[in-house]
């Protein structure tokens, strides 16, 4: 190991010097923040859950929601890889989230203006549950989840459709914002 260590030192020095020595331009560091950015859109290209944000107006105020979009592809929901009674973090990856510029109203009960993670809790039948938490940036959705953070609960009545919506959207339109994935349709009432 000793006959290694001055040859290590010098390409160690080596590397120091030669990172030093070319200083780095504007133009550099530009070209290296955009390759970093394709890099990154890539790397959401390679999701198979593609994030999601949209964006409007509900009742004349600024309104977002950011999800990941997962798909059906085949598999049972409901009650299996979305068990009934149990916070979901409604969507994939990271937790969804809402960001309301202004004070709102969700299902009739005052929502103050700022940033939510979305959940909700999914029932075989009756009512869900839907949870806006103070938690917002959970990247790992509802493993992170805190019920001491939840800000405000509301029950949704869920509808069951014929069609089926491949890939879980969340639309800005009436009455607010609308959740759909596979035969569900949760209309969710914001003003």
């Amino acid at each position: 190991m000793k006959t290694y260590q001055p040859i290590l030192a010098a390409a160690f020095i080596a590397i120091v010097f030669a990172s030093c020595s070319e200083p780095k331009t504007t133009e550099s560091s530009e070209s290296e923040v955009a390759e970093e950015a394709m890099e990154a859109a890539t790397a959401e290209d390679a999701r198979p859950s593609p994030l999601m944000v949209k964006e409007g107006q509900i009742a004349g105020k600024a309104f977002k929601v950011q999800y990941g979009s997962p798909a059906v592809k085949g598999r049972e929901l409901w009650g299996d890889l979305v068990p009934y009674n149990v916070v979901w973090r409604t969507g994939a990856n990271e937790a969804s989230y809402v960001d309301l510029a202004e004070d709102m109203t969700v299902e009739g009960k005052k929502l103050a203006a700022g940033k939510y993670s979305l959940f909700t809790i999914p029932k075989e039948t009756g009512p869900w549950t839907v949870i806006f938490n103070s938690d917002w940036d959970l990247e790992h959705g509802h493993f992170q989840y805190d019920e001491k953070n939840d800000v405000l609960r509301v029950e949704v009545n869920p509808v069951w459709e014929d069609s089926i919506e491949e890939s879980l959207s969340m639309e800005i339109e009436n009455p607010g914002i609308v959740i759909r994935w596979e035969k569900l349709k949760l209309p969710i009432t914001i003003n």
